[in-house]
């Protein structure tokens, strides 16, 4: 296929009906198929793509719109893929265009690879922070932890969506209120009956990612991941913010390892919104 026809294709919305050419596309990179991680983004997001004549997805990506339905207060961009045949051609800097075109003045979001990086610099994205992801088998070790933690239930949802809406800065109901369903679990950690923290353990793979992770403090966000751990025999992977840096001390003591950074970068906004302090980890980095 010539470049000429290439870049003529249309971009169309995605919907969860694509989530198997989106599994395809990702293991066409080399990726693992992720598809309960497909199946949360295109559900609880947009997803952009278009169609290959020959079959299966060009290219592919999914935004997720937090705060108002009418102008979203952010909207996090992830998943950017571009089938191997058709790399190097300029169609993702075509679809990632449209995609900033698209969310008009909202301020977006995304983590960034190396690779990509220089692409969304050409677009106007700025570097605000960093994210690193560790991997492994958690090692509990030492005492147990004095904070108190315990599944969370239906009555709790309500306070994990406005706890989350101030740590966040945004309103993410449309994904909090999917992790019961999404996550194998979902824990909280509590003071005097009162919510401090919460996480969630996901499968991916074969793996157990833990995110979002919402926390009071250091020791309250360590109390979460080991009470995730204790209930899975799954390696743990996280990404957290690199500013926490006890905390990735912490897991790296106990079995987890580094396999990797990203770039967290933003476009209309100097910095992320809302409290980094009590934001340990994102739900997902392709969801921002």
């Amino acid at each position: 296929m010539s470049t000429a026809p290439l870049n003529a294709l249309p971009i169309r919305r995605l919907t969860p009906r694509d989530l198997n050419a989106c599994a395809d596309l990702s293991e066409d990179r080399g990726w693992p198929r992720e598809e309960d991680k497909w199946g949360l983004l295109l559900a609880a997001g947009k997803g952009y793509g278009i169609d290959d004549p020959e079959g299966g997805l060009v290219t592919a990506c999914v935004v997720t719109e937090y705060g108002s339905r009418y102008r979203p207060d952010l909207c996090g961009i992830g998943m950017v893929l571009v089938a191997q045949r058709h790399a190097r051609q300029g169609v993702g800097r075509r679809l990632m265009r449209h995609v900033v075109a698209e969310m008009g003045d909202s301020p977006l979001t995304l983590y960034a690879t190396p690779y990509g990086r220089p692409l969304y610099e050409e677009l106007g994205f700025k570097v605000t922070g960093s994210s690193e992801m560790v991997l492994g088998h958690f090692m509990a070790d030492g005492p147990p932890s004095p904070v108190l933690t315990r599944p969370a239930t239906a009555e709790d949802l309500a306070t994990l969506v406005r706890l989350d809406e101030e740590v966040f800065g945004a309103d993410r109901t449309h994904v909090i209120t999917r992790l019961p369903a999404f996550a194998d679990q979902l824990r909280v950690a509590e003071e005097g009956g009162r919510i401090t923290g919460y996480a969630a353990a996901w499968p991916n793979m074969d793996t157990h990612v833990v995110g979002p992770l919402i926390a009071r403090d250091t020791e309250t966000a360590q109390a979460l991941v080991a009470s995730l751990a204790a209930h899975t025999d799954r390696p743990l992977r996280t990404d957290v913010d690199v500013r926490h840096e006890e905390l990735l001390t912490w897991l790296k003591e106990r079995g987890l390892a580094s396999v990797g950074t990203n770039a967290v970068m933003t476009y209309g906004i100097p910095d992320l919104p809302g409290d980094w302090t009590r934001r340990f980890a994102p739900v997902t980095v392709a969801a921002g």
